[in-house]
């Protein structure tokens, strides 16, 4: 089992303008809480801080926290960032009592999705719908995460709150407190298919025809340019004629003088 160190100080300055001053030199501030004890405010190093983060099990495991020489078993309560920077604005570490239950969120792990008969066999896709789940538990008993085998789960199944096989000693917050059991989980469906608009196929008669015709258009060009050429002859011939009737008057009108 993975065991978890924290380094902290206890501040005395307070406000905004310590905290932000604390944040330009490498801290995070903090408060140390709970256990019926005093609330203490503390600084922890952010570079120390973030890297312990990286780790999924951070969140959901007991960690010992060494502040002033002395030794506690704490648990990360809150954590706030930086809205859109890299930067951990402030974090809250509660104490915990070995005889008490402690309330925590956990992570789902969701194991053999590569072997889902609803996946294999039946064409499915996994839908995870919820991904961490809040517990109630002794600190002794405190899972690292919970843990929903997908491998015999076919398409058209959901499963909900209520089929999470839980450690010993372990129950979900909302269904102690009369939350609701079919709140769904995981689920396997068939996808949508994607809708694709159909082409008519165009036959071969119809692409001969298309082409019989295509090639028609310039030989049916070619005749009707050769009418026009007809016509425009005939043009000049009749206007040819027009010019030589007054000669052919005027030669009557000499024979009779």
């Amino acid at each position: 089992m993975l065991q978890f160190e924290v380094k902290a100080e206890s501040r005395s300055a307070q406000g905004k303008g310590a905290s932000r001053r604390l944040r330009r030199d490498g801290m995070v501030p903090g408060i140390l809480y709970g256990s019926a004890k005093e609330a203490l405010p503390i600084m922890v190093s952010h570079a120390e801080l973030a890297h312990q983060l990286e780790k999924e099990a951070f969140f959901s495991h007991i960690l010992t926290l060494h502040l002033g020489g002395k030794s506690e078993r704490v648990v990360l309560k809150d954590l706030q960032r930086h809205p859109f920077r890299p930067h951990i604005v402030h974090v809250d570490f509660q104490r915990i009592a070995e005889d008490k239950e402690l309330t925590m969120r956990v992570p789902i792990h969701f194991l053999n999705e590569d072997r889902c008969v609803g996946v294999r066999t039946g064409g499915g896709v996994i839908n995870h719908i919820t991904t961490e789940v809040e517990v109630s538990c002794l600190p002794k008993d405190l899972p690292e995460f919970i843990a929903v085998d997908l491998a015999e789960i076919n398409v058209g199944v959901t499963l909900h709150l209520s089929d999470l096989k839980l450690p010993t000693g372990v129950t979900i917050y909302a269904l102690k407190h009369g939350g609701d059991a079919s709140l769904p989980v995981v689920s396997v469906h068939i996808p949508r298919a994607v809708e694709v608009e159909e082409v008519p196929a165009v036959t071969a008669e119809a692409a001969a025809a298309a082409t019989t015709a295509d090639a028609a258009k310039p030989a049916e060009g070619a005749v009707a340019a050769d009418k026009d050429k007809d016509k425009d002859k005939d043009k000049d011939k009749d206007k040819e004629k027009d010019k030589d009737k007054p000669k052919d008057k005027a030669k009557d009108k000499d024979k009779k003088g």
